[in-house]
């Protein structure tokens, strides 16, 4: 019944019978069934590889993603998820037996995973397949329907998601909504059983507003200035590297991405001409010129960043062309901390430094801001690393690398604060789209009178020895 809907074609979005088919097809029961979920799984993951050359090239006309970083950031993400969830579905689903207290014996209980229903997903146009298809696998591995509602800011990456999806899922079951605003704002009037969205804190906020509405419970994925923290004891060539991997893979437009670096000023003179050497050994002395440098989402966004820029001094890069959507890879010093760039979610490749006098001041700077998504550590020393990771809450934390969290299939991925709220990832994922049911089945025998009125000194002491 469901189909995919897309303004530009013509075809009207009526949201609420688009909604109204797919809880009825979830109410036949069809996607409880463990093997129907294993079927659909494996259609998004052929989905997915037959066109793989497709969606890198969508990837690259959305973003200018390099093949490798569309494979490694998009693709590979999404069938490891795939791969993870049919290889454990199983006992995720499975009932999980728990004590049953004396007074209800004989007797057992246990907890029963179930699916939630109908469940919204709003994904971003930053990382447009993985922020889109990722939370659809634990969904699906829940026994979900779902409606998919990929970002117009991705328009060939959305186009080619709403393309393939009946053609390979159950189109009962599943739906892709193209479209922007109108088309978001008539499925927030919806009455959904989860919804999770994926992007920044203003709109968070209208979908937590709308959810709220229907009591429907929300997974968000925003963001926020994520710190990255070098210690003076730091492998600097190291840690060089994997902060330019970090800052700059997809130009800079990543959630989890250093926001801005954290160092004293002597670690500061030794990592900066690392880093730009890094930058140098990855794109070349002109990044423009670079087939694995990727461009901002619009002009509008790089109109934005170039702005960031003048509030510091460049160190390395500052070139912009807003027109072609080209920021360079830049190093900003000296930015004051009340300017926008030490403000706002930066979502480029712009890295502030801020030197501190005294490095024993991390913990207390990160703490005076809002907790951020991730939170990044270089250090040699276990101790410094344990010592800020329990001082300061973030979202996710890394030890000595940037995003690499993300590889890992069970570590839970969501936010803290305005950061975000929820998560999923492999278990975890399947954990948000379900409800998990207490249940306790009893015998009809030793049928205990304690509970039953009328009640007796001897009932209550009775009472007392069982509770």
């Amino acid at each position: 019944m469901a189909t995919e809907h897309d303004s530009s074609s013509g075809t009207p979005l009526n949201a609420p019978a688009l909604v109204a088919g797919l809880r009825t097809y979830f109410r036949s029961g069809t996607t409880a069934e463990l093997n129907w979920r294993r079927q659909q799984l494996a259609q998004l993951r052929k989905m997915v590889t037959e066109n793989e050359k497709r969606f890198l090239d969508a990837l690259k006309s959305d973003l200018n993603k390099a093949p490798q970083e569309g494979f490694m950031t998009e693709i590979s993400a999404v069938v490891g998820d795939i791969d993870h969830a049919l290889k454990h579905l199983k006992r995720w689903a499975r009932p999980r037996r728990v004590a049953t207290p004396l007074v209800a014996q004989p007797g057992k209980s246990y907890i029963l995973p179930e699916p939630l229903g109908v469940v919204l997903i709003i994904g971003a146009w930053n990382y447009p397949l993985q922020l889109t298809l990722a939370p659809l696998v634990p969904a699906i591995a829940a026994g979900n329907c779902a409606v998919v509602k990929p970002s117009e800011l991705s328009p060939a990456t959305s186009a080619l998601i709403a393309e393939l999806l009946p053609r390979y899922l159950d189109s009962d079951a599943f739906a892709c909504v193209e479209g922007a605003v109108e088309e978001t704002s008539a499925l927030l009037e919806q009455r959904w059983d989860h919804i999770l969205y994926t992007g920044g804190g203003r709109v968070g906020r209208i979908v937590m507003s709308a959810a709220a509405r229907h009591l429907t419970p929300v997974t968000l994925e925003l963001g926020g200035k994520s710190p990255c923290i070098v210690a003076d004891d730091a492998d600097i060539d190291v840690t060089a590297r994997r902060i330019a991997w970090g800052k700059f893979t997809n130009a800079g437009q990543t959630c989890i991405a250093p926001d801005y670096l954290l160092c004293t000023r002597a670690t500061a003179e030794l990592l900066l001409p690392a880093i730009e050497k890094s930058v140098r050994e990855m794109f070349g002395d002109d990044p423009r010129e670079s087939s694995d440098y990727g461009r901002i989402v619009n002009e509008r966004h790089a109109e934005r960043l170039a702005a960031y820029i003048k509030d510091g001094d460049v160190s390395l890069g500052g070139e912009t062309d807003p027109q072609n959507r080209y920021v360079a890879p830049t190093i900003l010093r000296n930015a004051g901390l009340e300017t926008p760039v030490m403000q706002e979610e930066i979502f480029g490749p712009i890295l502030p430094v801020v030197e501190l006098e005294d490095f024993s001041r991390v913990e207390e700077f990160v703490n005076e801001r809002e907790k951020p998504l991730a939170l990044y550590v270089f250090t040699q020393d276990q101790g410094t690393a344990d010592r800020i990771l329990r001082r300061c809450s973030s979202g996710n934390a890394c030890i000595n690398d940037c995003m690499m969290f993300m590889a890992a299939h069970d570590l839970p991925f969501g936010g803290v604060g305005p950061s975000g709220m929820g998560a999923y990832h492999g278990e975890h994922g399947f954990k948000t789209f379900s409800h998990y049911k207490a249940v306790m089945k009893r015998k009809n025998i030793l049928d205990l009178s304690v509970r039953y009125a009328p009640f007796s000194a001897v009932k209550f002491k009775l009472l007392r020895w069982l509770r």
